[in-house]
């Protein structure tokens, strides 16, 4: 079952008995996932389990749903006010990212590596900070302390990684599907219950701009009801030019006159869709993968001879896919291809983020 049609399935789109047989599946395993989750939660709380520190500051960003929620434009920019002295208006930091992402190869000594999907976003767009990726989080930043002396640690996609203590909790929260259907995987899109939001010093609701104010208040007063302490901001995905072969840019306002065809194998294929459809005048087509999909030969004369046959003037994917893109000899010097590339931008909430920040860097937020 591909992602678009599981998404169907547990939403309660898909109709008739086999479907309710399904449903009745995942729910029934969704309990043993529960009860796996809550004790893991209880022995982390009562201390039964064992959280490890390092001597630097640490600050995690996750999320509660499978997916995407848009945790990667948080890093990048949390990693830029740290080592560009941006917002924070203090010095610069040496700062490390973990991330237990997928690379295609890592020299043991850090030097040479060769990344794909989110690792290698991470790297291009942080030049101020080393990219770790390793699947032991703990290994990791006893690495990055000990080895490369950084003083803080970005933890990407770490709220449920618990062994690693954290001076900062950010959760990104996807105003498209914020709660995960309600249910925990695999009945629903939950990797915990939204009561795990409770450890929680902030959260950051991603693509604001793709739904309406009703339903993103709805969403706050929900996030109130679970923790009222916590820091809520608001942000949107913005683009900000497309990139094709050989770094060449292309301005927005090229973007708008382009017929465009467009594809993605991302957690969230309706958000990058909406934007495209914002951002250029004509979407003439599009094509959606699962997330994390490998990209082969077939695959890409398929994308080309749909946008061939729908006249497109430019294919348009997302950074992530185009990572794990390797065009054959036929395509190399083809200049049709780009990827869109965004920035996030907070509309509402970065000063009180940026202020937690100030804190944990400060020493005023204790590791939990």
């Amino acid at each position: 079952m591909n992602q678009a049609d599981f998404k169907k399935l547990i939403s309660g789109q898909k109709k008739g008995l086999i479907a309710a047989l399904l449903r009745l599946v995942l729910r029934v395993s969704a309990v043993g996932y529960f009860l796996f989750i809550g004790l893991r939660n209880l022995l982390y709380s009562r201390g039964l389990l064992k959280t490890h520190r390092v001597n630097a500051v640490i600050f995690s960003v996750g999320n509660i749903t499978v997916g995407g929620t848009g945790k990667t434009p948080l890093v990048i920019w949390l990693c830029n006010q740290l080592t560009q002295n941006s917002k924070l208006k203090a010095k610069s930091y040496n700062c490390a990212i973990l991330t237990r992402g997928y690379k295609a190869s890592q020299d043991p000594k850090l030097e040479n590596q060769n990344y794909t999907d989110e690792p290698a976003i991470l790297a291009g767009s942080c030049a101020g900070a080393k990219v770790i990726v390793n699947p032991d989080r703990v290994a990791g930043a006893v690495e990055a302390v000990s080895r490369f002396g950084v003083k803080v640690l970005i933890m990407d996609d770490g709220f449920q990684h618990r062994r690693l203590a954290r001076n900062l909790d950010i959760v990104t929260i996807d105003a498209m599907q914020p709660f995960g259907y309600g249910r925990l995987f695999p009945a629903g899109l939950l990797r915990e219950p939204v009561s795990a939001l409770k450890r929680a010093d902030a959260v950051v609701i991603t693509r604001c701009d793709q739904i309406g104010e009703v339903k993103l208040a709805k969403i706050e007063e929900r996030l109130k009801q679970v923790n009222s302490n916590m820091v809520i901001a608001r942000s949107v995905h913005a683009p900000i030019l497309a990139k094709s072969k050989d770094n060449k840019e292309i301005n927005l306002k090229e973007l708008k006159d382009k017929k465009v065809f467009a594809f993605c194998g991302i957690g969230n294929p309706d958000a990058f869709f909406n934007t495209v459809k914002k951002t250029c005048s004509d979407l003439v087509g599009s094509k959606v993968y699962n997330d994390h999909h490998h990209y082969t030969v077939g695959c890409l004369a398929g994308i080309y001879a749909q946008a061939k046959h729908l006249k497109a003037g430019l294919i348009l994917t997302t950074q992530k896919d185009w990572t794990k893109i390797t065009l054959p000899e036929a395509l190399k010097k083809d200049t049709s291809l780009a990827y869109l590339a965004i920035e996030m931008k907070f509309v509402v909430g970065e000063d009180k983020l940026t202020a937690l920040i100030k804190d944990a860097l400060a020493g005023k937020i204790g590791g939990k």
